[in-house]
């Protein structure tokens, strides 16, 4: 884990390359654990510890668990669009203002935690199932100006999921420290 609080895992390395077979079932098996290693995550916090922010001026453990399935089924719907439509043109959002809608602070981690395990279920599935070809397809986003592929958005969302979980982790660290 770097000492960069930001990017605690480094940044994400898109391959230029298709993934082999053997990348893709290792990246794949991190969005199927993620779910079970976020709740372990956030277990026994309270409700002072989980507002939070895990660094200065950055989310609070709260929020970063409902960011996670908000995030994750945009994903799973970019997957979704680009199986089948011809280099779709993906819808951007506002992650910083979703984060501070109603809903984050009002809303349980328990809801999201179950929404990400169900979602995780459902994308697992489909990724294991993707041939070769699929696996090259694209999809258009415009905050980039550039096309992803499907190997690329994987290699990208497992980051993400491994991303946010080292900072659910530095932020318990710093809670047991403060006890």
């Amino acid at each position: 884990m770097s000492d960069d609080a930001r990017y605690p895992i480094g940044q994400p390395e898109l391959p230029t390359e298709p993934l082999d077979r053997g990348a893709r079932t290792a990246y794949i098996a991190h969005l199927a654990t993620l779910p079970d290693l976020v709740r372990a995550a956030v277990a026994g916090r309270s409700p002072e510890q989980l507002d939070q922010p895990y660094r200065p001026g950055g989310w609070s453990a709260r929020q970063l668990v409902h960011h996670l399935p908000d995030s994750h089924l945009n994903a799973y719907l970019r997957f979704k669009l680009a199986l089948t439509e011809d280099n779709p043109t993906i819808k951007p959002y506002d992650e910083a203002a979703w984060a501070e809608l109603p809903d984050t602070a009002a809303t349980p981690p328990a809801v999201s935690l179950a929404l990400l395990e169900a979602l995780h279920i459902r994308w697992v599935r489909l990724l294991r199932n993707l041939t070769d070809a699929q696996w090259q397809r694209t999809y258009f986003h415009p905050d980039s100006n550039r096309a992803f592929t499907l190997d690329q958005a994987l290699v990208l969302y497992s980051w993400h999921g491994r991303h946010h979980l080292a900072h659910l982790r530095r932020a318990a660290m710093a809670d047991s420290v403060s006890e």
